[in-house]
Parts: C-alpha cells; sequence; structure tokens
C-alpha cells in the first residue's frame, strides 16, 4: 500500500502542476490585463503595476518564477483587492466555506444512506415510493428556489433560525440543508441501487440461511460492500461541497470563498483564481487518493498495488 500511496502522490504532484499550467494559460487568454477593466491609465503607472506583480517579463520565466513562489507557500498579492495576499484571503475566506462544506457533507451521506437503506430493505412499498419520490424532488427543485422558501419558513415566519450572516451554530443550519439537500437525493439514489444489487448476491442468501436476522444480515453484511459506490461519489462530492456553493453563500450572505472565485476570474486576477484552483484540486485529489484507500476498508477483496 505505501508503494500505491507513493505513486498516487506523485501523480497527484503532475496533475496539480498541470492543472496550474493550463488555469494560468488560460487566464492569460483573456483580453487585456488585471489593470485595464476600470480605466485607462498611463502606460507607465502600469507598467510598474505589472511589474510589481510580477507580470512582466517572457510568459515562460513569469511561470517558473509562479512556481517557485508556490513551492515556497507563497500565492503572491490579489491585483483586486489590493494590497491583500491571495494567502490572506483563502485564509479568511476557506475556513467559513470548510465549515458550511463539512456540515452538508455529513448531512448529505447520513441522510442519503438512510433513505437509499430504507428504500432498498423495503422494496416496492410506501416506503421506497415516498424515499425515492423525495430523492426526485430534492433533485428537481434548485437550490436558489429551496433556499428562500426554508429562509421564509423557518426564520421569518416561525423565526427559528437567523435569515443571513454568518457567526454561531444557527447561522449554519440553513445554508448547509440548502446545500446537502440535493447531494443527500443522489445518495440515496446512489445507496438504494446498489443495496438492492448487493442482497441478491449469494454472500447474503447464505447469511439468511444460516437463520441470521434480516438486520443484522443488512448491517453487517451488506451494507459495507453497498456503501463502495457512496465512497466512490463521496471524494469528489467533500470537494465540491467544501469548496462552498457561490449561490447558496450568496442568498446566505455566508463569507465563503465561492464569490471570491467567481469575482476573480470576472475581474482578471490571475493570482487569486489559481490560488483557488490549487485549494481545489488539492482537496479533490486528496479526498480521491482517500477513498482508494478506504476501499480496502470497506470490501477485502480490493487489494492497492
Amino acid at each position: 500500500m505505501s508503494l500505491f500511496i507513493i505513486r498516487r502522490l506523485f501523480a497527484g504532484a503532475l496533475t496539480l502542476l498541470a492543472v496550474i499550467g493550463l488555469t494560468t494559460f488560460l487566464m492569460r487568454l483573456m483580453p487585456g490585463n488585471p489593470f485595464s477593466k476600470d480605466r485607462k491609465i498611463p502606460p507607465a503607472i502600469e507598467k510598474n503595476l505589472m511589474a510589481r506583480y510580477k507580470l512582466d517579463g517572457p510568459p515562460l520565466r513569469q511561470y517558473a518564477d509562479y512556481l517557485k513562489d508556490i513551492a515556497k507557500g507563497d500565492l503572491r498579492l490579489s491585483t483586486q483587492y489590493r494590497n491583500r495576499s491571495v494567502n490572506e484571503i483563502i485564509g479568511q475566506t476557506l475556513p467559513v466555506s470548510l465549515a458550511l462544506g463539512a456540515t452538508a457533507f455529513v448531512l448529505s451521506l447520513s441522510l442519503g444512506i438512510a433513505l437509499g437503506s430504507m428504500a432498498a430493505v423495503r422494496h416496492h412499498t410506501w416506503s421506497d415510493q415516498t424515499c425515492m419520490f423525495l430523492a426526485v424532488l430534492s433533485i428537481s427543485i434548485p437550490n436558489f428556489v429551496i433556499a428562500p422558501l426554508l429562509a421564509l419558513v423557518f426564520a421569518m415566519e416561525w423565526r427559528l433560525l437567523p435569515v443571513a450572516g454568518w457567526g454561531g451554530v444557527e447561522y449554519l443550519v440553513l445554508p448547509a440543508v440548502c446545500l446537502a439537500l440535493p447531494y443527500a437525493a443522489y445518495v440515496a439514489r446512489l445507496m438504494r441501487t446498489s443495496l438492492l444489487e448487493v442482497l441478491q448476491q449469494d454472500f447474503v442468501r447464505t447469511a439468511r440461511a444460516k437463520g441470521m436476522a434480516e438486520w443484522r444480515v443488512v448491517c453487517k453484511h451488506a451494507l459495507k460492500v453497498a456503501l463502495l459506490p457512496v465512497v466512490s461519489f463521496a471524494g469528489p462530492l467533500a470537494a465540491n461541497l467544501l469548496t462552498g456553493s457561490l449561490v447558496i453563500e450568496e442568498i446566505f450572505k455566508v463569507p465563503g470563498i465561492g464569490a471570491f472565485f467567481v469575482n476573480s476570474v470576472l475581474n482578471r486576477d490571475y493570482f487569486l483564481t489559481n490560488g483557488v484552483v490549487i485549494v481545489y484540486s488539492t482537496l479533490l485529489i486528496s479526498f480521491n487518493l482517500t477513498v482508494d484507500i478506504l476501499y480496502t476498508f470497506l470490501d477485502r477483496r480490493i487489494r492497492l498495488s
């Protein structure tokens, strides 16, 4: 397993390097530069600004210098938010998005696995139909519709939760639920399909033939194998949720990283865009590696080589 992890880390580093290069190249294809978006500035001032932010010189040398700074942990200064470094912006906004995303991740997995398992165990019953109806409903209704409805009911009508903002745990509830509902529906459908297939396999029939209680057959034998597709889905899901959702953050005024990322692209803030992409790519690579390792614990037939 150690050799497998080393190879995956090396491949992940190469992937991250390719992502940085591609993002840098695509950002430079955009017309203009970070200092030409507002008004025409004198050439001398523009030249000084380009030199300050290390955007002068040949493109290859710029890219090589940028990689050296990244290796030192320096993501450089933001060109849009003057006198603020990308490290500072990400350091302030990423924990907020991580808290929101982690809460939504736990909710989506726990709710999805519970509903999917119930639907599979009670196949062709009203419980199965109700769970799948709720799943389809959650997938069909977009977040920007669910969020105002929940805010209207729980915040404005019943006054149980705050409408928007960021502070204590109570501020997490509405945005986390809105962010988790569609993904919980995907997990529920995936879990139902997987568990139905596992319940038809020979080792489950053998456990039932030995007189084992049905709940033990499902929980001790079938559930662990049925979780494999869900674990595969959980890797990219975690990276997606932990980096935040722009729509949810905007509706509930959550000071996360999503809005900064979108604004950085619109304003050609090269280094902030690259910084967020690096964070997202690192999370995605890390979670995918974690998923591969978890496979060996969920199914002993799988060996990493």
